[in-house]
């Protein structure tokens, strides 16, 4: 099976209503496929002012090369926040803060596109490309109170000819432009996450050197019932770095550490990176978009996901797959020099 029939196969999607159609309803309460048991709600804090906060890391001081305190303290930093939570906000990235700017619009315009319009781009023939939400598989699901847009971006000949290609401008030539920076960013990355362990730049790469990359809107409109939805089902990235751009400021993003869910302060036109499964295979860490702090206001994020090469990446889809529907842990297991980097990683 090539490249391509791979890609087609990673799951199927039932069509479900548009979220954001419902929030301007002016509806009291949320419909029943929409409402979770408390059970399935996470645990929030009432004192998360006092939580801890991910590490920030400077990506400018580590690539300055310089022998001196400030570079040994960031790597030290970098080091920190992969083995103790997966996650870590990057500033000094590199990335315009123009363009950052411009893909933020740009969502946002794309989202208020009339309902019509967008069904220009939803799922066919239940592909998890397009507008949408994800492994939706039976007509009794729950659903997650918010609706995504995802794509394969690259590399170009994997991408679906309704979808990127048909992205109005100025959109699409930015998220070209955004996916060429988000390329080059994410090998920096790897790089300096190969500097902290001591490993070759080189031997970090060859792991993603045939991988693919794909693009994830997501959008979580004002919620009547808060208390009673989630916002994005709690779960791990099955890939190898998750670089998310948040479009406004709105706090919604939490990750789970020691088993408390932490909400993530976002800085301004910083990166959260989350470190995926496929490079820390065994981190419970997880994400989740509670709709707490999405009450009165939008939230907008924008992922950009990179895999691992064609080796792996149908195996680790399927098991993010198994794990939306079973929302548990699904014991993935990691090649050999996965484990080498990861036992690394823990053990410094």
């Amino acid at each position: 099976m090539d490249l391509q029939e791979q890609l087609q196969n990673l799951g199927r999607s039932l069509a479900v209503p548009w979220v954001q159609d419902l929030a301007k309803e002016n509806m009291t309460t949320i419909p029943p496929r929409y409402v979770r048991s408390h059970p399935d709600l996470p645990l929030i804090s009432n004192t998360s002012s006092l939580l801890p906060q991910i590490p920030v890391i400077d990506l400018q001081t580590i690539l300055s090369n310089n022998d001196d305190f400030s570079t040994h303290s960031e790597l030290d930093k970098l080091h920190l926040a992969s083995q103790e939570w997966g996650f870590f906000q990057l500033i000094n990235h590199g990335v315009s803060s123009s363009l950052l700017e411009n893909v933020k619009s740009g969502i946002k315009e794309f989202f208020e596109l009339p309902t019509e319009e967008k069904k220009k781009y939803w799922q066919q023939g239940g592909d998890i490309e397009g507008f949408g939400q994800i492994f939706v598989v039976s007509d009794e699901q729950k659903l997650d109170w918010g609706d995504l847009f995802y794509m394969v971006t690259l590399p170009t000949h994997l991408r679906k000819p309704h979808l990127f290609p048909k992205l109005p401008l100025p959109l699409r030539d930015n998220l070209e432009a955004y996916s060429a920076e988000l390329k080059a960013l994410a090998v920096k990355i790897l790089d300096v996450m190969a500097k902290a362990l001591r490993m070759e730049a080189r031997d970090m790469r060859e792991l993603f050197e045939e991988g693919w990359q794909a693009m994830r809107m997501n959008y979580y409109p004002p919620c009547p019932q808060p208390e009673l939805a989630i916002g994005l089902t709690p779960h791990s990235d099955a890939v190898g770095l998750t670089i998310l751009l948040q479009i406004n400021e709105m706090e919604g993003l939490q990750i789970t550490k020691n088993g408390m869910w932490i909400p993530v302060k976002p800085l301004p036109n910083a990166f959260i990176v989350n470190i995926g499964d496929i490079l820390e295979p065994n981190r419970i860490s997880a994400k989740n978009f509670y709709c707490e702090h999405c009450a009165t206001q939008d939230i907008i994020y924008f992922d950009w996901v990179v895999f691992m090469d064609k080796r792996s990446k149908r195996n680790h889809m399927e098991q993010w797959y198994i794990f939306k529907l079973k929302k548990e842990a699904p014991g993935r297991k990691a090649r050999k020099t996965n484990r080498e980097i990861i036992s690394s990683m823990k053990t410094g």
